[in-house]
C-alpha cells in the first residue's frame, strides 16, 4: 500500500477539520504580529523603491526632452559640416560635448557620442573617436552597425588590425543589411588580410558571393578572393 504524502494530509486536514484550519490561522496571526515592524519595512522599502523608479523616469524623460532641444543646434551645424561648432557649440547653444556633460545618462546624450566619434573621425582624430563611440549604445538597425565600422577605421588607421577586424566583424553581424553589411564584410576581409589571415579573409569573402550576390560588392569579392587564392 502506498504511502500517503505527508503534504496532502495537511492540506487535507485543513480544508476538513475546522479546528486544523482555526489552528493555522492563529499560527499565521502570530507570525505577523511578531514580525509586523520588519514587514512594514520591507513593504515599505518595496513602495519606495517603485515611486522611485517613476519618479526617476519622469525625471530622465524630462531630462531627454532638455538634451533633444539643446541638442538641435549642434546637429544643425553637423550637417552644414560646420564641426567645431556641432562638437563646442556656438557661445550660445550647447556642442555636442556640451549635451554628454550635462545630459549624459539621457538617450540624447549617447547619441551625441556617435555624433562626437563621427566629427573626430573627420577631422582625422581617430585615436580621440575611439573613446565616443565605444560609450555609444543603440538597437537601431543601421547606426550601432556603424558606430562598430568607425571604430573599425579608427584601428585601421591605428594599423591595429585585429581591434580593426573585430569591430567589422560585429558592423557585419548587427542585424545584417543588404546595403550596408557588404561594405563591413570587405572591410573586414582588408583586415584579416593584413593580419596575414588568409582563411578568415577567404571567409568574408564567400559570405558576399553567396549572401549578397545583388550588390556591387558582389564582384569586388570575387574578384579579391581568387587574388587572394593566388598568393603563396
Amino acid at each position: 500500500m502506498a504511502k500517503k504524502n505527508k503534504k496532502n494530509i495537511k492540506t487535507h486536514d485543513l480544508l476538513e477539520k475546522p479546528e486544523a484550519l482555526a489552528e493555522q490561522i492563529s499560527k499565521t496571526e502570530q507570525f505577523i504580529e511578531k514580525h509586523q515592524t520588519l514587514m512594514l519595512s520591507v513593504f515599505g522599502a518595496v513602495a519606495l523603491l517603485i515611486a522611485g523608479g517613476f519618479l526617476y523616469k519622469y525625471y530622465m524623460d524630462g531630462q531627454n526632452e532638455l538634451a533633444q532641444d539643446e541638442m538641435f543646434q549642434a546637429v544643425y551645424y553637423f550637417e552644414q559640416d560646420s564641426l567645431d561648432l556641432a562638437l563646442r557649440g556656438d557661445g550660445n547653444r550647447y556642442g555636442f560635448l556640451d549635451i554628454i556633460d550635462e545630459y549624459g545618462a539621457t538617450k540624447a546624450g549617447n547619441l551625441a557620442n556617435f555624433y562626437v566619434g563621427a566629427i573626430y573621425m573627420r577631422k582625422g582624430s581617430y585615436t580621440s573617436a575611439i573613446p565616443f563611440l565605444q560609450d555609444f549604445e543603440s538597437d537601431d538597425i543601421l547606426l550601432q552597425a556603424r558606430a562598430y565600422s568607425l571604430l573599425g577605421d579608427a584601428h585601421m588607421e591605428a594599423d591595429e588590425y585585429a581591434e580593426a577586424a573585430k569591430y567589422y566583424d560585429k558592423a557585419a553581424t548587427h542585424k545584417p543589411t543588404k546595403e550596408f553589411t557588404p561594405t563591413y564584410l570587405m572591410k573586414a576581409a582588408l583586415a584579416y588580410e593584413l593580419l596575414g589571415e588568409k582563411d578568415k579573409a577567404l571567409k568574408q569573402y564567400d559570405k558576399i558571393i553567396t549572401g549578397y550576390r545583388n550588390t556591387p560588392e558582389y564582384n569586388k569579392a570575387r574578384k579579391y578572393k581568387a587574388l587572394l587564392e593566388n598568393k603563396s
